[in-house]
C-alpha cells in the first residue's frame, strides 16, 4: 500500500472512531531542574542556563493562565529531581488545580505504583512516559548517568500507571535516535500490549521529533507521515498527539491523517507563560501560534478544537 493509500485509510479510520475533532491541551512546566545527562535534552544537568523551580503557589498562578486562554486539560510536565517536585508538591498543586482543569495529566520521573494511586486519588487523571528509545543499546548512550539509565524500571512505568488506575496513558519514541522502523515496532507492540491489559484506560501515541539535538537516525517529514498513518491502521482506537515541537503548517496538514490530540500556545520552560525570564527550556517550540490561531486552522480543516472530553465526576 503506497503513502497516499495508507492516508485516506488512516484518515478514515480516525473519523470513525473519533469523529472530526482535535483535543487542545496545555503543558506546565514545573521545574527544569534534573539529576539525569540524557545527552539529548536541555535540561541535563550538566548543562548551562538558568535553572528555575516553581513553588506551588507560582505555578498555581502559570495555571490560571492557561486556564483562561481556554485549557481544560493540563499536562504538569518536570525534570526528574525528586526532592524538589515531591509528591507532598504535586499533591498540593492538583487539589488548587482541579476547579480549574477537568483532566490533570502529568509527564515527570517514574514513579511507584503506590505513588502513581496517591496522585490518582488526588485528582491526576493521566500519564504521558516516553521510552525515549527501545533499542537498549543507543539507550544506555544517550542516558549515561542518572535515575533515568535504569532502562526496565522505566519501561515498566506505563503498566505501574495502568494498575494505579489512570484513564489515560500516553506513549512514545524520541524520533531520532533509533532507526524508526525498529522503533515504530516495538512501540506498537508496547501499545497492543497496554490496550489489552489496560482496556478500560485510552492509550495515546505522540510524536516527539527531536529539536536542538542532531539526531542519530534522523527523521523526515515523509517517515512521520507514514508512522501516523500505519499505526492508526494498525492500532484505530489509540489517540494521536502531535505538539508544538512541530511547524505550523506540517501540524494543520496532519490533522486529516490520523491525530487527535495537540498542544497549542506552549511554553516548555518554568514560568514562562508569566514571564520572559530566560530559564532553560526543554527544547525550543516550532509553532508559536495562539490558542485562537491553532483553533481557527482547526477549523479550517473542517474539524473542531475541543477543549474537554472528560469529567472526573463521570
Amino acid at each position: 500500500m503506497n503513502l497516499e493509500a495508507l492516508a485516506q485509510k488512516s484518515q478514515q479510520l480516525t473519523q470513525k472512531h473519533f469523529g472530526k475533532t482535535i483535543l487542545l491541551y496545555a503543558p506546565l512546566y514545573l521545574s527544569n531542574e534534573c539529576n539525569n545527562q540524557c545527552v539529548y535534552c536541555g535540561f541535563n544537568s550538566k548543562a548551562s542556563g538558568k535553572r528555575i523551580s516553581l513553588t506551588v503557589d507560582r505555578a498555581f498562578e502559570e495555571a490560571k493562565i492557561l486556564s483562561k486562554m481556554g485549557f481544560k486539560h493540563i499536562l504538569l510536565v518536570s525534570g526528574e529531581r525528586k526532592d524538589i517536585i515531591s509528591m507532598d508538591y504535586l499533591k498540593k498543586l492538583v487539589v488548587k488545580l482541579r476547579d480549574l482543569f477537568s483532566s490533570i495529566s502529568i509527564e515527570i520521573y517514574p514513579m511507584s505504583e503506590d505513588e502513581y494511586r496517591e496522585l490518582f486519588l488526588a485528582g491526576v487523571d493521566g500519564l504521558t512516559i516516553y521510552q525515549e528509545v527501545y533499542d537498549r543499546e543507543i539507550y544506555k548512550k544517550v542516558h549515561p548517568f542518572g535515575p533515568k539509565s535504569d532502562y526496565d524500571f522505566r519501561f515498566e512505568t506505563p503498566e505501574r500507571g495502568g494498575r494505579a488506575g489512570f484513564h489515560r496513558i500516553n506513549i512514545g519514541f524520541l524520533l531520532g535516535l533509533g532507526e524508526w522502523q525498529k522503533e515504530l515496532q516495538a512501540l506498537a507492540s508496547h501499545a497492543q500490549y497496554l490496550q489489552k491489559k489496560f482496556w478500560k484506560s485510552q492509550i495515546s501515541i505522540s510524536f516527539p521529533r527531536l529539536r536542538g539535538f542532531e539526531p542519530l537516525n534522523p527523521v523526515t517529514d515523509k517517515a512521520l507521515v507514514e508512522m501516523i498513518c500505519r499505526l492508526r491502521i494498525l492500532l484505530p482506537t489509540v489517540g494521536m498527539t502531535l505538539s508544538t515541537r512541530e511547524p505550523a503548517e506540517l501540524r494543520d496538514n496532519l490533522i486529516p491523517l490520523g491525530i487527535t490530540q495537540m498542544s497549542a500556545a506552549s511554553s516548555t520552560a518554568p514560568g514562562g507563560y508569566s514571564s520572559s525570564d530566560s530559564a532553560s527550556e526543554q527544547f525550543s517550540v516550532a509553532d508559536h501560534r495562539s490558542v485562537a490561531e491553532v483553533s481557527a486552522a482547526i477549523f479550517a480543516k473542517g474539524y473542531e478544537p475541543v477543549f474537554k472530553d472528560w469529567d472526573r465526576n463521570l
